[in-house]
């Protein structure tokens, strides 16, 4: 079986279509297709549909695809083991917080394309907590602290937050000085959570209450403009807001405790070029930061 076909196979089946994929690898189209058919005569089988939309996968199609991609990745592993300082090829998959991911995240990701212009990159942005394995990504970058799982997780760098409320909600409710005084404010949270707030040289857990969640910070920032309560933000994500005045921090006295940044992937004794290389860009980023 020729590796190529392999590869392109595996582009098609990213990429949702011969045309997309014959613009990715910098084929034409009729290429792309001649390598599909020869793929599919040495399977005896059809991997793809060919529908007014472009391609579909067939269910062997879709039963191979998995199988394609491992060849592919370790062929992609072992040429880096021999030439450790080439292009990065292939695809890199990443689960990232759209939370603080655009604007922390993004221009590390970028960067790497720029470096490496052979590796294709597919980031997604989401506040829930994707499962890696099971929606095919590479690896994913998270907040601690972590749950327990069998991840494999490599720390990049830390994050501050700080605790805000607007102007209004402070002259109508008061501003809470202690940790105690919490339970008398509403407080806007991502979900059921605790906080980890420094008090001198001791850790203190809180337990907030409120009836407003969001699964992202900025949304909670935007209820925090409008006076709902009291926001947990990572510093970052409401700069122009404390700048504004529209926000203010409070309970200055007892700040969350320093957040951990990671990157988590898979369960595997051999850690993909790709991801080391993304993981110390990472870790440069946030020691500059």
């Amino acid at each position: 079986m020729d590796l190529e076909e392999l590869q392109t196979f595996v582009e098609v089946a990213h990429a949702g279509g011969l045309s997309p994929a014959a613009q990715r690898l910098g084929l034409s189209k009729s290429i792309v297709s001649r390598r599909l058919a020869r793929l599919e005569s040495e399977l005896g089988v059809r991997l793809l549909a060919r529908t007014t939309r472009g391609a579909a996968l067939t269910d062997a199609g879709i039963a191979f695809r998995d199988h394609a991609v491992r060849i592919v990745e370790e062929y992609e592993a072992a040429r880096a083991a021999i030439t450790p300082g080439g292009d990065l090829r292939g695809h890199l998959r990443v689960a990232a917080p759209a939370s603080f991911g655009p604007a922390q995240f993004a221009p590390v990701l970028a960067a790497l394309a720029r470096r490496h212009p052979l590796l294709h990159i597919h980031a997604c942005y989401s506040d829930r907590s994707v499962d890696l394995i099971a929606e095919g990504f590479d690896c994913g970058i998270r907040f601690g602290p972590l749950q327990t799982s069998s991840l494999i997780a490599r720390r990049v760098g830390t994050f501050q937050g700080k605790i805000v409320a607007s102007p209004d909600y402070v002259r109508a409710h008061g501003a809470p000085q202690t940790p105690d005084e919490l339970a008398h404010h509403q407080v806007l949270m991502q979900g059921t959570e605790r906080w980890l707030l420094v008090d001198g040289r001791k850790t203190i857990t809180v337990q907030p209450k409120g009836r407003f969640k969001a699964d992202n910070v900025v949304a909670l920032a935007a209820a925090a403009v409008a006076g709902l309560g009291l926001a947990y933000v990572p510093d970052g994500v409401a700069d122009h807001e404390l700048a504004s005045g529209a926000l203010i921090p409070v309970m200055t006295d007892y700040p969350p405790i320093a957040i951990g940044i990671y990157v988590v992937r898979p369960p595997d004794k051999r850690v993909p070029r790709k991801i080391a290389v993304l993981t110390e860009l990472l870790i440069e980023h946030f020691h500059r930061a």
